[in-house]
């Protein structure tokens, strides 16, 4: 996984933190993916919040190196958002 390939892999894990959004109820929050559905990322930080993935943009943590990712890149079920961008010699 680096910069350029993140929207393609499970988010589960990584460490981010909402740096932009319409709402500024959510910006601000960070914390590590707990789990992640077709419309949300469940970021635990000191409680765990559900974020609207297209009403924000993300910064994730890749080892040393900061990723800053639209929201709207990362709408879709989690194993169909690795499929469809990807090609695939199983399709």
């Amino acid at each position: 996984m680096n910069a350029r390939t993140l929207p393609r892999h499970e988010l589960a894990g990584l460490r981010t933190e909402v740096v932009d959004s319409p709402n500024a109820d959510l910006v601000g929050i960070s914390g590590e993916v707990v789990d992640e559905t077709t419309n949300t990322l469940l970021v635990a930080g000191d409680r765990v919040k559900q974020v609207p993935k297209a009403a924000a943009t993300f910064r994730f943590t890749l080892d040393d190196t900061r990723v800053r990712v639209d929201g709207e890149r990362l709408v879709a079920r989690p194993a169909r958002r690795t499929e469809t961008t990807t090609p695939s010699k199983w399709r």
